[in-house]
């Protein structure tokens, strides 16, 4: 998105828009205003759209089991509000509220800059325009940069989604060799229980802190980037798509002004294939419709390499190892990406690739239109 539209007109007739134009920014100024709005506007998308996100996590998570838990998006949502409330519908919530804010601020900042980088490599004014294809190019390289900031935010954020789908504590049983676990809800635990009127002890999970405190000491530092190659390709790929789709909208929205603008106003190319008059700024339903298009399209392009992550992430919760694991072989080495995906696709074909793929689409298109509404009106009511 060209950071000099907002979505909403800031009074300027056609006559007086050019000379009564605040002088720009300073880069550093520039940035400021994109972690800003950048932030609310992801932390408001955020809080919409949590609830379905763990939905399409838990039903991303199921795939290698041997039994399904749920029976799609709508009955995750319903089961999950059933055994857990409201509280269970946003379980781990902070986590992705501040992902979320670092993810949209990170990816406005870097995509702000790299067109700066372009327009420089180019010998450009920084003042001119990019086309389509160097907007894609730097949008997927924002997603490329934002992705080592948001894989130890969404590893965290996935295996809290998951708690309350874990097995519980299991004991080991060394009647077998090696010793194998046994569940602790066995009938003969259950029946002692019942004898005693021992009332079963709610189970108390781990915070975001616990988790990562956890995550450093069975595997490193590096293990807070386990599904990296995953969140990398989507958001490389699915960024450029985002973005770029978004200026071709927006550009098609704006192009069409041309054809009812007055003789009289004096029009100005502001977008690839747009030119700029009165009034041409983004209005808040052509910023919705765009940015909502493009998230859409966004979710479509990689969606497999999402589903691979959040498998990934969550399987030391889903599938801990059968057998009594001594101290020191706790570093379980984790499948890498590719060999992730061929057992997921050798488990449900694509169309476990693609688990929860409608609804992520349908919370997608809304959740992306807030994101450019706010950060767009945000940036013409207090940006250039």
């Amino acid at each position: 998105m060209d950071t000099r539209h907002g979505s909403f007109p800031d009074g300027h007739t056609g006559d007086s828009f050019p000379q009564n134009r605040r002088p720009a920014d300073s880069p550093t100024t520039r940035a400021l205003k994109d972690i800003a709005f950048g932030s609310i506007a992801g932390m408001v998308a955020e809080v919409f759209e949590y609830p379905f996100d763990l939905a399409k996590v838990r039903l991303q998570s199921q795939i290698l089991d041997n039994s399904a838990r749920f029976g799609g998006p709508l009955d995750c949502l319903l089961k999950t509000w059933s055994e857990e409330g409201i509280r269970g519908l946003y379980r781990g919530l902070p986590v992705p509220i501040f992902g979320s804010m670092a993810e949209t601020a990170a990816l406005f900042v870097a995509y702000s800059q790299i067109q700066s980088l372009i327009r420089w490599s180019n010998n450009a004014p920084q003042s001119s325009e990019l086309n389509i294809s160097q907007l894609g190019l730097a949008a997927g390289g924002a997603g490329f940069l934002t992705s080592f900031i948001l894989t130890p935010i969404e590893l965290v954020k996935c295996k809290m989604q998951v708690q309350m789908l874990a097995a519980p504590m299991r004991i080991p049983s060394f009647h077998t060799s090696p010793p194998s676990f046994t569940l602790t809800t066995n009938p003969i635990l259950e029946s002692h229980a019942e004898q005693h009127a021992v009332k079963p002890t709610p189970r108390n999970f781990p915070g975001p802190l616990a988790i990562v405190s956890k995550i450093i000491r069975t595997a490193g530092p590096k293990g807070l980037w386990v599904g990296h190659v995953g969140t990398m390709i989507r958001e490389t790929g699915g960024t450029a798509a985002w973005f770029a789709s978004k200026e071709f909208i927006a550009s098609l929205l704006l192009a069409r002004r041309t054809y009812t603008a007055p003789p009289d106003r004096p029009l100005q190319f502001d977008m690839v294939g747009a030119t700029k008059g009165s009034a041409t700024s983004l209005a808040p339903w052509e910023s919705a419709l765009s940015g909502a298009l493009a998230g859409g399209i966004c979710v479509l392009a990689l969606y497999p390499a999402d589903t691979v992550k959040s498998a990934m992430q969550t399987v030391e919760e889903l599938q801990p190892p059968d057998t009594f694991t001594p101290t020191g072989q706790l570093r379980r080495p984790h499948d890498s990406f590719m060999r992730t995906a061929l057992k997921m696709y050798k488990a449900q074909g694509w169309r476990g690739l693609y688990a929860g793929c409608g609804m992520t689409v349908a919370r997608a298109i809304p959740c992306s239109g807030i994101v450019f509404v706010v950060y767009d009106g945000l940036n013409q009511r207090f940006g250039l």
